[in-house]
């Protein structure tokens, strides 16, 4: 309890010095205050949408359609499925994470969990388009090219890993 008074507490300072900031027009302050109306502004477009297509994902894929393209059996070709999923996965790694979840739960291998995660902040497609953009072409696909062996090779050792001190995660109540 006490927790989440400290929690609450060190929001309202916040709150509190942005509005003394605009009064006394401190431009730290107004630039704070400025950027996290954006950010959360974004958060409030984003997330309830991506909430309702992960619930909807949850309940209308089968634990045997997520087995058989994310699970062991399903060879390369999950790192492949878990690829393209976070490519198109919008709102990054605040959505990625309860895809992750509900991945986990319908019976995903850690290795494309890890792959999906990894991915989901490396190769969003608009992300990608812009910096090929700015940067070149080659410079993205040498980046891209590059990122999938080492994706793939340290989700298989976080797999072996966590395999062999038997993880899992903990069960929410």
């Amino acid at each position: 309890m006490k927790k989440r008074i400290k929690e609450y507490l060190v929001f309202f300072i916040f709150i509190a010095f942005v509005g003394i900031s605009f009064l006394i027009n401190l431009n730290l302050g107004q630039k704070m205050g400025k950027n996290f109306y954006i950010f959360a502004k974004d958060m409030v477009l984003i997330l309830p949408p991506a909430f309702i297509l992960i619930g909807l994902f949850d309940v209308w894929v089968s634990r045997e359609t997520i087995e058989k393209s994310f699970g062991n059996k399903s060879g390369l070709m999950k790192y492949i499925y878990a690829i393209g999923l976070a490519a198109t996965t919008v709102g990054g790694t605040f959505v990625a994470f309860p895809v992750a979840n509900a991945l986990y739960h319908k019976g995903a291998e850690y290795d494309s969990i890890v792959t999906y995660v990894t991915a989901a902040s490396l190769f969003m497609i608009p992300m990608s388009i812009m910096e090929a953009s700015i940067l070149g072409i080659k410079f993205t696909a040498l980046r891209l090219g590059l990122s999938i062996p080492l994706i793939i090779i340290s989700a298989n050792i976080l797999k072996y890993v966590f395999n062999k001190e038997n993880y899992s995660l903990p069960k929410v109540e």
